[in-house]
């Protein structure tokens, strides 16, 4: 019996990663979640697994679990994580983790379903990037590793096209994520003057971010590659080229 066709999305038990899994499984797909915790919440074409994708050995081996049980034709590489510091104040030990879960595991677990991603015929990558990769004070990590991301999508779009399969990026601004909320409170004059800096008067939300995933994640959707898809209010206006 063939295997279910399904997608996989990192880091989906909450936040972004959580609105794309929510708006994929609203199409009827199946998904797999690999997250270092599981997610409060379920649905009948939902499967997670607890993973720790800064480990090597962790992420291999939970790769060819989910190949061996699923046909992976879609790959969404959205864990991340910030690790807040600054060029006189970060740490190695930092910038290790960040470019482990932002680099190393969107490598390897691209090269894993890599098979099924080609058998498919129509193949779709889309990696998390972020407005941050243009610059942003305090996160000397985690803006070098998404603008390193937003480099691996183009290799991979260019290496890969070929074979049907597509990779772009999404680069989202400010985001009303629990992360986001717990350092920036409704109703704050920092939140306030964040708010004020967007063209559109508002801070975005995990489904604007979901909306633009399904875009490029659509088996329709075949001659867009290489590509990064600002989901940020405006705030790259004057600073994103064209």
């Amino acid at each position: 019996m063939s295997k279910q066709e399904t997608t996989l999305v990192t880091g989906g038990s909450a936040g972004i990663g959580r609105a794309i899994c929510e708006a994929l499984l609203a199409q009827g797909r199946h998904v797999v979640n690999l997250d270092y915790k599981l997610p409060d919440w379920n649905h009948a074409k939902l499967v997670s697994f607890q993973a720790d994708l800064t480990d090597e050995a962790t992420t291999r081996g939970r790769a060819a679990q989910v190949a061996s049980e699923f046909d992976v034709t879609a790959l969404v590489n959205n864990a991340g994580a910030t690790r807040p510091g600054t060029t006189d104040t970060q740490s190695v030990a930092d910038l290790d983790y960040v470019v482990a879960l932002t680099l190393r595991a969107t490598m390897l677990l691209t090269q894993a379903f890599l098979p099924t991603l080609r058998a498919s015929g129509h193949g779709r990558i889309v990696n998390m990037a972020s407005r941050a990769a243009l610059g942003k004070s305090e996160r000397i990590a985690y803006s070098a590793a998404k603008a390193g991301l937003v480099g691996m999508t183009r290799t991979m779009a260019m290496e890969l096209g070929g074979d049907g399969i597509t990779v772009n990026a999404v680069a989202p601004g400010p985001i009303a994520t629990e992360l986001f909320r717990n350092s920036n409170p409704e109703g704050a004059p920092r939140t306030q003057k964040i708010i004020d800096s967007i063209v559109v008067k508002r801070i975005g939300t995990p489904e604007d971010v979901a909306r633009a995933a399904l875009f490029f994640l659509s088996p329709d959707n075949g001659f867009v590659t290489g590509q990064v898809l600002y989901v940020c209010g405006g705030t790259t206006l004057g600073l994103a080229p064209v």
